[in-house]
């Protein structure tokens, strides 16, 4: 895909809460202007690569762009769930994603079990293609670490 590496930060906001209730699996979801600003040959699907929250670390991610057929959402949505356990929610926080491979394209799934089992699937492939090296250069980019403090502080000193 031509748009990959694609990277993108933004605000999380709060969600459906669907990821965490429904499918224990706690997912961060991107303001609309993030949706919005996707490259137009970005396809729907599953996406997997390295994300951040505010200045912390950078951890293995798979993201969600699409309309979640399951839930039959209306709203184009980019959702990032860190394989990671976090402590407590980040909404609000500035999260940092970039997106590195092409799992899948999104579809309808029969049940809930069967979308968990296709979700469980996509974090394991995550996992092991991002330990390649031309993937793992990427968890290092100044992307993470320059404009951060300034976006923060932009953020900051804009409420």
């Amino acid at each position: 895909m031509r748009s990959l590496p694609y990277f993108c930060r933004g605000l999380v906001i709060r969600g459906f809460g669907r990821g965490s209730k429904d499918l224990g699996i706690p997912t961060a979801n991107f303001q609309e202007s993030v949706v919005d600003s996707l490259p137009a040959d970005l396809n729907t699907g599953i996406y997997y690569g390295w994300g951040c929250v505010g200045n912390g670390a950078v951890h293995k991610m798979v993201m969600s762009i699409g309309w979640n057929p399951y839930y039959k959402n209306t709203k184009k949505s980019m959702e990032t769930h860190l394989i990671h356990k976090f402590k407590e929610d980040f909404y609000g926080q500035m999260l940092s994603v970039v997106l590195v491979g092409y799992i899948r394209p999104e579809r309808g799934f029969s049940s809930l079990d069967e979308l968990i089992t296709a979700i469980r699937s996509d974090i394991e492939e995550a996992q092991r293609n991002l330990d390649l090296p031309e993937h793992l250069k990427l968890k290092e980019d100044n992307f993470f670490r320059a404009s951060l403090s300034t976006t923060s502080n932009q953020i900051m000193n804009g409420h």
